[in-house]
């Protein structure tokens, strides 16, 4: 499938980015989407926001994610136990960022088999960047 849309009216605009975000605490899911911005690579983003185990599984169940971003540090159900479900469970599992406790906690993101991990307290840059790596530039697909 391409990132590009045509429309009638000869109009090309390019698809957006579907990302998810898992964390129980309302602050954290804030705080990325503020660092990452409302666009990658000039590609709009679309964002949906969880906040429970049961939440992320109805989305992933009924929905296609660009990128799935999870909170290690969650309660109850930590971000890293979901990242290993999804990779063992999901058929077509979408890319995962991992936001661990800490830059030494990063062993555990390949515990989980997350396809990166961006440590807490979270770089804006860090965060933005690791984010901008999962997509190509739009105007590479025109």
């Amino acid at each position: 499938m391409s990132d590009v849309v045509k429309h009638e009216a000869g109009d090309v605009s390019v698809r957006e980015a579907r990302i998810l975000v898992y964390s129980d605490d309302r602050n954290v899911r804030e705080k990325v989407r503020f660092a990452v911005g409302p666009t990658t690579h000039g590609r709009p983003i679309e964002w949906t926001e969880t906040a429970t185990h049961a939440a992320i599984i109805d989305e992933l169940d009924h929905r296609a994610f660009d990128l799935v971003i999870l909170d290690g540090e969650a309660a109850k159900v930590g971000g890293m136990g979901i990242a290993r479900q999804m990779k063992h469970e999901l058929y077509t599992c979408p890319p995962i960022l991992l936001l661990v406790g800490r830059p030494g906690d990063a062993w555990l993101a390949t515990w989980s088999e997350a396809d990166a991990a961006v440590s807490h307290p979270l770089d804006p840059f860090a965060l933005r960047d690791a984010v901008d790596s999962f997509f190509a530039p739009a105007a590479a697909d025109a």
